[in-house]
């Protein structure tokens, strides 16, 4: 084994760990916004039937393959840079793709347009949330910043 491939292998490892408390936050972040969001809309007791049981777990386990995703590209685009705009535009990015695609599915629903935006804001909190995760990780030693 040579230095390179034992740095490429610590570097993966490294994007490991930091996948992993990406979809972990993503994941808690995506059920405290799901029943946020039920709360919200609904003044009725949350109850799921089957065919939303298996949208939600579709949704969640989406979920937490954009938050892996994100926080394996957010730690390649902070690397040592401490400049914010890369940060937030690494956030923006991921959650507008992700909002306006839901904000798309959603237009056949014939929502009032103002509620179009709440699957944007959504994601761009959960992406914010994901973010937040990394960066209090990379603080406390856990992950190691990309170099």
């Amino acid at each position: 084994m040579t230095l390179t491939s034992s740095t490429e292998t610590l570097e993966r490892l490294e994007s490991l760990k930091t996948g992993i408390v990406g979809s972990i936050a993503s994941g808690v972040a995506f059920l405290l916004l799901t029943l946020l969001h039920a709360q919200l809309v609904s003044s009725l007791p949350i109850s799921v039937t089957s065919s939303q049981t298996l949208h939600l777990l579709i949704s969640g386990s989406i979920a937490l393959l954009s938050g892996f995703l994100f926080s394996v590209t957010y730690r390649y685009v902070i690397r040592q840079d401490k400049n914010p705009q890369l940060k937030s535009g690494a956030i923006m990015a991921f959650g507008l793709i992700r909002g306006l695609a839901q904000a798309e599915n959603q237009l056949n629903n014939q929502l009032p347009f103002w509620q179009l935006g709440i699957p944007i804001a959504e994601s761009l909190l959960l992406f914010a949330i994901v973010a937040f995760c990394v960066d209090w990780a990379i603080g406390f030693g856990w992950i190691k910043r990309m170099e």
